[in-house]
Formats: C-alpha cells, sequence, structure tokens
C-alpha cells in the first residue's frame, strides 16, 4: 500500500513538474503562429530573441539583470503562499524597499560602504515593515490579506511619488538624485552583485522550506492550520513572521534595484509590474524556490530578446506579453485541470493499465471482494 502510494505521489509530482514545461511549449507555439499570421519568419523571430538575451556573455548580463527583481518578487510571492498567506503586496513592499534606502542614503548624506550596507538594511526593514501591517491586521481583525495588500501597494506608490517630487527631487525634476556612485552595487561578470545576492537568496530559502523545521511548520500552517494549530504550533505568530519575511524579500529587491541597475535614482514607474509578475512567477513554479529562480530568468530572456526580435524581423514587442500572457494562463489552468478527481482517477487508470473508461484502477477489485 504504502508503495503504491508513492509510486502515485511520484507520477502526480512529474505531472506538475511537466505542466509548466508544456505551458511554455505551448504559448510558444501560438507565438509562432502568430508571428507567421504577421508575414514573419517564426524561427527567426526565436532565434533573433535567444541571440538578444544569451548571445553574449554581455547579453546574459542584461538578462539577469532584468530578471533580478523578479527572482525578489517571485521569492516573496513564493515564501508567503507556502505559509497560506495571499501577498499580493509584494509590489508595494519592493517600493518602500526602495524608498526607505533612498531617504536613507540621501537624508543622511551616505557614501561608500556606509550607504551601501544601511541602504541595504534599510530596504529590507521597509520591506518587511510594509508586510507586516497587512499581517497585524489579518491576525488580529481578521481582514483579507489579499485586499489589505492591494491597497498597500498604492500607498507605497503615492509615497514613492511624494519622495522623488518633493523630498529628494533632482533640480524639481520628478526624480530623486542619483545613487553616489561609491554607494552602488559592486559590479560582478558584466551585472551587478545583486543578482548574485537573489540567487543565493533562492538556494537559502529551498534549504530553509524544505530542510528545516522552521521551514516544516511553515508548510504545515499552509497546508492546514487548524491541525497546525492542534499539534501545538504558534500559527498567528508563524503567518505575522511570514509575512514580515516575505516583505523583506521584495523590500531587498527594492534596494538591490535601486542601487544596483541604471539610472539608480526613484522615478515614476519604479518597480510597476514587479509585484504581480512575481505573483505568476511563483504560481507557476509551484512555490518552488529554486524552480521560481528559472521562471524569472526565463521572464528576463523574453523581456531582453524581445527587443532584439523586433528589430530583426520586424514584430511588436507586443508579441513577448502575449507569450509571457499565455504561459502564466497555460501554466496555472493545467495545474487547477490536473487536480481535478476526474482526470486524477482518468490518469491513475491509464498508468496503472486499468479497465474501463477512466475507472480508477482497484474497481475490479473491489468488484471481486464484493462477489
Amino acid at each position: 500500500m504504502a508503495r503504491k502510494l508513492d509510486a502515485q505521489e511520484s507520477r502526480e509530482r512529474t505531472l506538475m513538474i511537466l505542466t509548466p514545461v508544456v505551458s511554455v511549449l505551448l504559448a510558444l507555439i501560438i507565438g509562432a503562429v502568430i508571428i507567421a499570421a504577421l508575414g514573419k519568419s517564426p524561427l527567426q523571430g526565436y532565434a533573433a530573441m535567444l541571440q538578444g538575451s544569451l548571445g553574449t556573455p554581455a547579453k546574459l548580463a542584461k538578462t539577469l539583470e532584468r530578471a533580478c527583481p523578479l527572482i525578489f518578487t517571485g521569492l516573496c510571492a513564493v515564501f508567503a503562499y507556502k505559509c497560506g498567506v495571499f501577498n499580493l503586496g509584494g509590489e508595494g513592499q519592493f517600493i518602500m524597499g526602495g524608498c526607505v534606502c533612498a531617504s536613507t542614503i540621501f537624508g543622511l548624506h551616505l557614501s561608500g560602504p556606509a550607504g551601501l550596507v544601511l541602504g541595504l538594511v534599510a530596504g529590507i526593514v521597509a520591506g518587511g515593515v510594509w508586510g507586516l501591517l497587512p499581517g497585524v491586521l489579518k491576525i488580529t481583525r481578521g481582514l483579507n490579506e489579499m485586499i489589505t495588500t492591494i491597497m498597500f501597494n498604492y500607498i507605497a506608490m503615492y509615497f514613492m511619488e511624494f519622495v522623488f517630487k518633493n523630498l529628494y527631487s533632482d533640480n524639481g525634476l520628478p526624480k530623486t538624485v542619483a545613487v553616489p556612485d561609491s554607494s552602488r552595487l559592486p559590479g560582478v561578470l558584466g551585472t551587478h552583485v545583486g543578482v548574485v545576492l537573489a540567487i543565493l537568496l533562492a538556494i537559502f530559502l529551498w534549504y530553509l522550506i524544505f530542510r528545516t523545521s522552521f521551514g516544516f511548520k511553515i508548510r504545515a500552517v499552509g497546508m492546514n492550520p487548524v491541525a497546525s494549530k492542534v499539534s501545538g504550533f504558534p500559527v498567528r505568530r508563524l503567518v505575522l513572521l511570514t509575512f514580515i519575511m516575505s516583505g523583506a524579500i521584495a523590500g531587498m529587491g527594492g534596494a538591490v534595484e535601486l542601487m544596483g541597475k541604471t539610472p539608480y535614482r526613484l522615478a515614476d514607474g519604479f518597480g510597476s509590474g514587479f509585484g504581480f509578475d512575481g505573483v505568476a512567477i511563483a504560481l507557476i513554479a509551484q512555490l518552488n524556490p529554486i524552480a521560481a529562480l528559472f521562471v524569472a530568468i526565463l521572464f528576463g530572456v523574453l523581456s531582453t530578446g524581445g527587443t532584439m526580435m523586433q528589430s530583426v524581423i520586424g514584430v511588436p514587442t507586443a508579441i513577448v506579453d502575449i507569450i509571457r500572457g499565455l504561459i502564466i494562463i497555460f501554466a496555472i489552468a493545467g495545474m487547477a485541470f490536473i487536480k481535478l478527481p476526474q482526470i486524477k482517477s482518468f490518469i491513475e487508470s491509464r498508468l496503472t493499465g486499468g479497465a474501463g473508461k477512466g475507472a480508477p484502477a482497484d474497481t475490479p477489485k473491489k468488484t471481486e471482494v464484493e462477489a
């Protein structure tokens, strides 16, 4: 019986892994059909996309730089969702990380390593606090975190506007002054060290979630908070801590984006769209930090290579947005589809060689016992 359950779990795991892969392939096929309908060559277009994003070390570094903020917001969503917390405030926490990082550097007139370290720490703390607030509202007042985190996104966005238009405006322009050269993230392999930090963070979170007792408690609360509470787990404390850590991850991403990427300043559009892209990345990656890392890099490839594809075959960059949207739709719909009881029963009967039109494999055995 145990062996049968293990085999079934292995098959389900394989299907869950194959679903995002098939989703990417389907999205690329449909994208190819659209490109062909425009009278262009899909193979030439995709070749240009790969060449523009991965063709040279410099282009690969640019792709990783584009993927860096998505890695942070994707990991933010992964960690929160593992505890059953639907944190849609990754964008606001990302923005607040950048705002407080900038305010710390400019307000205290910091430069050099002090500005770099304190700015990064300030961004992490700010993101954690911005995650703490909806967490407190959830565990004390029972407010839906999806609504509160979205509302906090707008507060963060308007606060950022106040910062770059009023507090630290660059000669009255709608942008802050640039971060001092000495307080910027050092370069490494053609990009900045923030990319390395993002990759190391993904590995650390994977270990934390799947290889530690704390991670086990987080996953247990996410799967069944009532049973976790009965088992003696401090559910409310774990939920609140998850909010804080999730926000801190996004806040760190905001600080890294400000100090590591041109133009090294806050302006309109900073952090825009990263939060909800992070949610999509987390869902496609099935809440696995390592998988989220690779999905974010895939999104970076699409973003960087889309420009090259446009210049080579003359198709709009909206094609890339369509492909990315299709990946999200197919991946999420596919995961929901294979979890349906009828589909699981059909797959089980086909894989085990059971008889009947989609009947479970144990139906004949049950009939024999009854007979």
